[in-house]
């Protein structure tokens, strides 16, 4: 009786417990009991058997109360919790249970790390946070339709090196990330990100950006775009369009909430990343990007897309990425065939020179390299840096002084301008006279 008393049973004990003595009393056979508690006819005798033999405790399981065979030992509990507050203090139960597996081969769930932080006081349990319900925007169906294009300002390297950013494309289908660390977010490192994303998967049909500097305009077309009726661009929007990848402009901040998202998470799970290989430099930094944690995003973030169509597009014969991601200016050639770029004169070479280049627009283009190439209809030219001929300095003559003939000079002796007549009555005598 004492015994009786002390049991405890789960919800679905009894639930099973009630069917059970539907059937003992005769109200459903032992295959309609089976039926509704989801059992075989044979368990459900054996339950009904251990019912009559044992009462209610008959239909707890056995095992129960008993330590698991799959329970950590001992040891692999304490050295687990060693680690974490020695080298991982501030990461979650999630992070240091994967850390713990690939560097350490500690094979620990999540959970059952969490219990463990919990009881040692290193992790403290979080109330469930009550989120904002509202309506997703359901991802692109396909992968390379959609990708997310930003940057982020954070201390990444935690004070241990030189200030870097973060320049990050993510694709809207699969979250599939690519991105790299620059020491400036300038047009030129933009491109080189981009450059990196086109060679790895090829074209994507859309770019998602913010409205920044980078992306957009804020000035009147020119004369030039006007005639060709063409909208301004900036040097990514110009190189986008000879890409033939659309640009779609977000906005706020909420609009493009994938790659924001993605922000997040990097800049807790990169930022210890980082800090766990010792990356001090833009260069250490990339390589762990590129060499680790790209990887382990690719296994752990990504999904599989709504349909299995690639939306890239390959890059064509006619795609030279390295005049398309140049900065391109036009400018104009000098009666002498020079042009100036960047304060420096540029001398065209004898052998490229023909009809129409003299005051002609050409298309400057510097390279990533630094190189600078120009470009006469569809022709590439041979140019050199020259200095500016230095011209002669101009001699003002001195003119001789007029000396007044001595008729003047007899008769402006003695001139006063308070005692003088009228200068019509000098110029005509006969009309003062009359």
């Amino acid at each position: 009786m004492r015994q009786q008393e002390m049991l405890v049973l789960s919800r679905k004990d009894r639930d099973r417990l009630k069917v059970l003595h539907e059937a003992e009393r005769g109200h459903l056979t032992q295959r309609e009991a089976g039926e509704q508690l989801g059992l075989s006819g044979r368990w459900a005798r054996q339950l009904l058997a251990r019912l009559r033999q044992e009462g209610d405790r008959g239909i707890v399981h056995r095992l129960r109360g008993q330590a698991s065979n799959r329970r950590l030992a001992r040891a692999v509990q304490r050295r687990a919790v060693k680690l974490v507050k020695t080298r991982y203090g501030d990461f979650g139960p999630t992070l240091a249970a994967e850390y713990l597996k690939e560097k350490h081969g500690l094979r620990v769930s999540k959970e059952t790390l969490r219990q463990l932080l919990i009881a040692e006081g290193v992790w403290r349990a979080r109330p469930r946070r009550v989120e904002e319900v509202h309506g997703w925007r359901p991802r692109r169906s396909c992968w390379g339709e959609l990708v997310q294009w930003d940057s982020s300002e954070h201390d990444w390297l935690e004070g241990r090196g030189e200030a870097v950013l973060l320049i990050a494309m993510i694709d809207d289908a699969t979250s599939r990330l690519y991105g790299r660390f620059v020491r400036q977010d300038t047009t030129e490192e933009n491109l080189g990100v981009l450059q990196g994303y086109l060679e790895r998967w090829g074209r994507p049909a859309a770019f998602y950006t913010d409205q920044a500097s980078l992306f957009r305009v804020n000035r009147r077309a020119s004369r030039e775009e006007e005639l060709e009726g063409q909208e301004p661009v900036t040097q990514i929007g110009r190189v986008l369009r000879e890409l033939g990848i659309e640009w779609i402009a977000a906005h706020s901040p909420q609009a493009k909430g994938r790659v924001e998202r993605c922000f997040g998470t990097l800049q807790d799970r990169l930022v210890k990343g980082l800090r766990v290989a010792g990356a001090r430099t833009v260069e250490e930094a990339n390589a762990y990007l590129e060499r680790e944690f790209l990887p382990g995003w690719e296994k752990r973030f990504t999904v599989k897309p709504a349909k299995s169509v690639n939306a890239h597009r390959p890059l064509g014969a006619d795609h030279d990425l390295a005049a398309i991601l140049s900065v391109v200016e036009h400018r104009v050639v000098a009666n002498d065939y020079t042009l100036r770029w960047e304060g420096q004169l540029y001398q065209i070479a004898r052998a490229d020179i023909r009809g129409g280049l003299r005051g002609a627009r050409v298309r400057v283009e510097k390279r990533g390299n630094g190189s600078v190439a120009v470009k006469f209809r569809e022709r590439y030219l041979t140019v050199s840096e020259c200095q500016p001929v230095a011209r002669p300095e101009s001699r003002a003559v001195k003119r001789p002084r007029r000396v007044p003939s001595p008729t003047v000079h007899r008769w402006m002796e003695g001139f006063s301008l308070q005692d003088s007549p009228p200068l019509w009555k000098v110029l005509h005598p006969e009309k003062a006279t009359g």
